[in-house]
Protein backbone atom coordinates (compact mmCIF):
# COMPACT_ATOMS: atom_id res chain seq x y z
CA UNK A 1 0.00 0.00 0.00
CA UNK A 2 1.37 3.45 -0.90
CA UNK A 3 0.35 6.73 0.73
CA UNK A 4 0.75 10.20 -0.70
CA UNK A 5 0.02 13.45 1.12
CA UNK A 6 -1.82 15.91 -1.07
CA UNK A 7 -2.47 19.61 -0.69
CA UNK A 8 -4.51 20.18 -3.83
CA UNK A 9 -7.71 18.69 -5.27
CA UNK A 10 -8.53 15.22 -3.89
CA UNK A 11 -10.14 12.68 -6.19
CA UNK A 12 -11.49 9.19 -5.53
CA UNK A 13 -11.57 6.49 -8.18
CA UNK A 14 -9.76 3.57 -9.74
CA UNK A 15 -7.39 2.85 -12.57
CA UNK A 16 -8.33 -0.55 -13.93
CA UNK A 17 -5.39 -0.75 -16.29
CA UNK A 18 -3.00 -0.41 -13.34
CA UNK A 19 -5.12 -2.50 -11.00
CA UNK A 20 -5.34 0.15 -8.29
CA UNK A 21 -8.04 2.02 -6.40
CA UNK A 22 -7.42 5.35 -4.68
CA UNK A 23 -9.40 7.39 -2.15
CA UNK A 24 -8.82 10.10 0.45
CA UNK A 25 -8.68 9.50 4.21
CA UNK A 26 -7.60 12.03 6.85
CA UNK A 27 -6.24 14.34 4.19
CA UNK A 28 -4.17 11.61 2.53
CA UNK A 29 -4.61 9.78 -0.74
CA UNK A 30 -4.55 6.04 -0.10
CA UNK A 31 -3.77 3.71 -2.98
CA UNK A 32 -4.77 0.05 -2.80
CA UNK A 33 -4.85 -2.90 -5.13
CA UNK A 34 -8.11 -3.07 -7.07
CA UNK A 35 -8.03 -6.86 -6.99
CA UNK A 36 -9.63 -8.69 -4.09
CA UNK A 37 -7.61 -11.48 -2.49
CA UNK A 38 -10.81 -13.16 -1.33
CA UNK A 39 -11.88 -16.19 -3.39
CA UNK A 40 -14.99 -15.71 -5.47
CA UNK A 41 -17.79 -17.82 -4.03
CA UNK A 42 -20.39 -19.12 -6.43
CA UNK A 43 -22.11 -22.17 -4.96
CA UNK A 44 -25.21 -23.64 -6.56
CA UNK A 45 -27.40 -22.03 -3.89
CA UNK A 46 -25.74 -18.63 -4.31
CA UNK A 47 -25.95 -18.91 -8.08
CA UNK A 48 -29.68 -19.71 -7.92
CA UNK A 49 -30.27 -16.67 -5.71
CA UNK A 50 -28.37 -14.44 -8.13
CA UNK A 51 -30.23 -15.85 -11.11
CA UNK A 52 -33.57 -15.17 -9.40
CA UNK A 53 -32.64 -11.58 -8.62
CA UNK A 54 -31.20 -10.86 -12.07
CA UNK A 55 -34.33 -12.24 -13.71
CA UNK A 56 -36.66 -10.37 -11.35
CA UNK A 57 -34.91 -7.12 -12.27
CA UNK A 58 -35.22 -7.91 -16.00
CA UNK A 59 -38.92 -8.80 -15.62
CA UNK A 60 -39.63 -5.62 -13.68
CA UNK A 61 -37.97 -3.41 -16.26
CA UNK A 62 -40.31 -4.78 -18.94
CA UNK A 63 -43.40 -5.00 -16.74
CA UNK A 64 -43.12 -1.32 -15.81
CA UNK A 65 -44.22 -0.41 -19.34
CA UNK A 66 -47.67 -1.75 -18.43
CA UNK A 67 -47.98 0.21 -15.16
CA UNK A 68 -48.14 -2.72 -12.68
CA UNK A 69 -49.98 -2.03 -9.41
CA UNK A 70 -48.19 -2.89 -6.18
CA UNK A 71 -49.77 -0.92 -3.35
CA UNK A 72 -49.43 -1.16 0.40
CA UNK A 73 -46.80 1.43 1.24
CA UNK A 74 -43.79 -0.73 0.35
CA UNK A 75 -41.41 -0.22 -2.54
CA UNK A 76 -43.19 -1.69 -5.62
CA UNK A 77 -40.12 -3.53 -6.88
CA UNK A 78 -39.44 -4.98 -3.43
CA UNK A 79 -42.99 -6.34 -3.34
CA UNK A 80 -42.67 -7.73 -6.85
CA UNK A 81 -39.27 -9.33 -6.17
CA UNK A 82 -40.53 -10.95 -2.96
CA UNK A 83 -43.42 -12.55 -4.85
CA UNK A 84 -41.26 -13.44 -7.85
CA UNK A 85 -38.89 -15.29 -5.52
CA UNK A 86 -41.41 -18.14 -5.58
CA UNK A 87 -41.11 -18.52 -9.37
CA UNK A 88 -38.95 -21.21 -11.00
CA UNK A 89 -35.23 -20.44 -11.30
CA UNK A 90 -34.27 -19.79 -14.92
CA UNK A 91 -30.65 -19.98 -16.04
CA UNK A 92 -29.59 -17.31 -18.48
CA UNK A 93 -26.05 -16.74 -19.69
CA UNK A 94 -23.98 -13.75 -18.66
CA UNK A 95 -24.57 -12.24 -22.10
CA UNK A 96 -28.31 -12.85 -21.78
CA UNK A 97 -28.30 -11.06 -18.44
CA UNK A 98 -26.40 -8.13 -19.91
CA UNK A 99 -28.93 -7.94 -22.76
CA UNK A 100 -31.87 -7.91 -20.34
CA UNK A 101 -33.21 -11.37 -21.19
CA UNK A 102 -36.57 -12.16 -19.57
CA UNK A 103 -38.95 -15.09 -19.71
CA UNK A 104 -42.70 -15.43 -19.36
CA UNK A 105 -43.33 -17.62 -16.30
CA UNK A 106 -46.57 -19.09 -14.94
CA UNK A 107 -47.85 -17.21 -11.87
CA UNK A 108 -45.65 -14.19 -12.54
CA UNK A 109 -47.11 -11.40 -10.33
CA UNK A 110 -48.51 -8.26 -11.94
CA UNK A 111 -50.29 -6.67 -8.97
CA UNK A 112 -50.59 -6.75 -5.20
CA UNK A 113 -53.25 -4.98 -3.19
CA UNK A 114 -55.99 -5.23 -0.55
CA UNK A 115 -58.90 -6.19 -2.82
CA UNK A 116 -59.85 -9.90 -2.91
CA UNK A 117 -57.88 -11.96 -5.42
CA UNK A 118 -59.89 -12.86 -8.52
CA UNK A 119 -59.50 -16.58 -9.22
CA UNK A 120 -58.96 -17.18 -12.93
CA UNK A 121 -57.87 -19.88 -15.34
CA UNK A 122 -57.43 -20.53 -19.04
CA UNK A 123 -60.23 -22.75 -20.29
CA UNK A 124 -62.76 -23.08 -23.10
CA UNK A 125 -66.31 -21.78 -23.31
CA UNK A 126 -68.56 -23.39 -25.93
CA UNK A 127 -65.43 -24.69 -27.64
CA UNK A 128 -63.69 -21.32 -27.72
CA UNK A 129 -60.54 -20.32 -25.77
CA UNK A 130 -61.32 -18.20 -22.72
CA UNK A 131 -60.01 -16.61 -19.56
CA UNK A 132 -62.56 -17.68 -16.96
CA UNK A 133 -62.78 -16.03 -13.54
CA UNK A 134 -64.54 -16.85 -10.31
CA UNK A 135 -65.83 -13.28 -10.00
CA UNK A 136 -69.57 -12.74 -10.13
CA UNK A 137 -70.77 -9.53 -11.75
CA UNK A 138 -72.95 -8.87 -8.70
CA UNK A 139 -69.80 -8.71 -6.54
CA UNK A 140 -68.52 -5.61 -8.36
CA UNK A 141 -69.05 -2.26 -6.68
CA UNK A 142 -69.56 1.20 -8.13
CA UNK A 143 -66.20 2.53 -9.21
CA UNK A 144 -64.69 -0.92 -9.84
CA UNK A 145 -62.85 -1.45 -13.12
CA UNK A 146 -61.13 -4.49 -14.61
CA UNK A 147 -57.65 -4.21 -16.12
CA UNK A 148 -56.32 -6.92 -18.43
CA UNK A 149 -52.56 -7.36 -18.45
CA UNK A 150 -51.16 -9.19 -21.46
CA UNK A 151 -47.60 -10.54 -21.34
CA UNK A 152 -46.06 -11.77 -24.59
CA UNK A 153 -42.91 -13.84 -24.94
CA UNK A 154 -40.78 -12.29 -27.64
CA UNK A 155 -37.28 -12.87 -29.01
CA UNK A 156 -35.17 -10.05 -30.41
CA UNK A 157 -31.58 -10.49 -31.60
CA UNK A 158 -31.62 -14.03 -30.19
CA UNK A 159 -32.47 -12.63 -26.76
CA UNK A 160 -35.81 -13.62 -25.18
CA UNK A 161 -37.76 -10.74 -23.65
CA UNK A 162 -41.28 -10.27 -22.39
CA UNK A 163 -43.51 -7.47 -23.66
CA UNK A 164 -46.24 -6.19 -21.37
CA UNK A 165 -49.39 -4.23 -22.16
CA UNK A 166 -52.51 -3.33 -20.21
CA UNK A 167 -55.99 -2.12 -21.05
CA UNK A 168 -59.26 -1.51 -19.26
CA UNK A 169 -61.93 -4.08 -20.11
CA UNK A 170 -65.47 -2.81 -20.71
CA UNK A 171 -68.17 -4.79 -18.92
CA UNK A 172 -69.81 -5.47 -22.28
CA UNK A 173 -66.79 -7.57 -23.29
CA UNK A 174 -67.44 -10.14 -20.57
CA UNK A 175 -69.60 -13.22 -20.84
CA UNK A 176 -71.16 -14.91 -17.86
CA UNK A 177 -70.15 -18.53 -17.33
CA UNK A 178 -71.91 -20.23 -14.44
CA UNK A 179 -72.66 -16.78 -13.11
CA UNK A 180 -69.03 -15.64 -13.27
CA UNK A 181 -67.22 -13.28 -15.64
CA UNK A 182 -65.17 -14.64 -18.53
CA UNK A 183 -63.37 -13.25 -21.56
CA UNK A 184 -63.72 -15.38 -24.68
CA UNK A 185 -61.53 -15.10 -27.77
CA UNK A 186 -58.99 -16.86 -29.96
CA UNK A 187 -56.14 -14.86 -28.41
CA UNK A 188 -56.39 -16.98 -25.27
CA UNK A 189 -55.15 -19.97 -27.26
CA UNK A 190 -51.79 -18.28 -27.89
CA UNK A 191 -49.12 -20.34 -26.12
CA UNK A 192 -46.63 -17.47 -26.23
CA UNK A 193 -48.83 -15.13 -24.17
CA UNK A 194 -50.15 -14.86 -20.64
CA UNK A 195 -52.91 -12.81 -19.02
CA UNK A 196 -54.09 -11.47 -15.69
CA UNK A 197 -57.32 -9.66 -14.87
CA UNK A 198 -56.92 -7.17 -12.04
CA UNK A 199 -59.82 -5.67 -10.16
CA UNK A 200 -59.18 -1.97 -9.48
CA UNK A 201 -60.97 0.56 -7.30
CA UNK A 202 -59.21 3.92 -7.13
CA UNK A 203 -55.66 3.25 -6.03
CA UNK A 204 -56.53 -0.19 -4.64
CA UNK A 205 -56.30 -3.43 -6.56
CA UNK A 206 -56.47 -7.20 -6.24
CA UNK A 207 -53.39 -9.40 -6.05
CA UNK A 208 -53.02 -11.24 -9.35
CA UNK A 209 -50.59 -13.44 -11.27
CA UNK A 210 -50.28 -14.40 -14.93
CA UNK A 211 -52.19 -17.33 -16.36
CA UNK A 212 -50.34 -18.90 -19.29
CA UNK A 213 -49.76 -22.10 -21.22
CA UNK A 214 -46.38 -20.86 -22.42
CA UNK A 215 -43.61 -23.41 -21.88
CA UNK A 216 -40.83 -21.60 -23.69
CA UNK A 217 -39.11 -20.94 -20.36
CA UNK A 218 -38.64 -24.67 -19.59
CA UNK A 219 -35.52 -24.94 -21.74
CA UNK A 220 -33.86 -22.51 -19.33
CA UNK A 221 -34.59 -24.62 -16.23
CA UNK A 222 -32.64 -27.76 -17.13
CA UNK A 223 -29.33 -28.98 -15.73
CA UNK A 224 -27.79 -28.31 -19.16
CA UNK A 225 -29.00 -24.70 -18.98
CA UNK A 226 -27.57 -24.40 -15.46
CA UNK A 227 -24.18 -25.71 -16.59
CA UNK A 228 -24.02 -23.39 -19.60
CA UNK A 229 -25.07 -20.33 -17.60
CA UNK A 230 -22.69 -21.09 -14.74
CA UNK A 231 -19.76 -21.51 -17.12
CA UNK A 232 -20.50 -18.12 -18.69
CA UNK A 233 -20.04 -16.60 -15.21
CA UNK A 234 -16.87 -18.52 -14.47
CA UNK A 235 -18.28 -21.78 -13.13
CA UNK A 236 -19.57 -22.89 -9.74
CA UNK A 237 -17.55 -23.42 -6.57
CA UNK A 238 -17.99 -26.05 -3.87
CA UNK A 239 -18.13 -23.43 -1.11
Amino acid sequence: MAKQTTTGLLLNGSVKSSGVTFYTRNGQTVVRSAHSVQPRRRTRKQFDMRMRMKHSIALWKMLKYADPMFSGGKNPFTQFASMANLLPVVYLSCRGGQMGASLLLPDMPVSAGPLPTVTQRLDTVDGHPALVTGLKASALQNGDTMRLYTIRQDTTDDTPRIRATVREVAMGEFREVDGCLALVGDEFADTMKGWALVRVHGDRCSTQAVQTNCEYYRQFTTEAALKEAAQSYGGLTDK
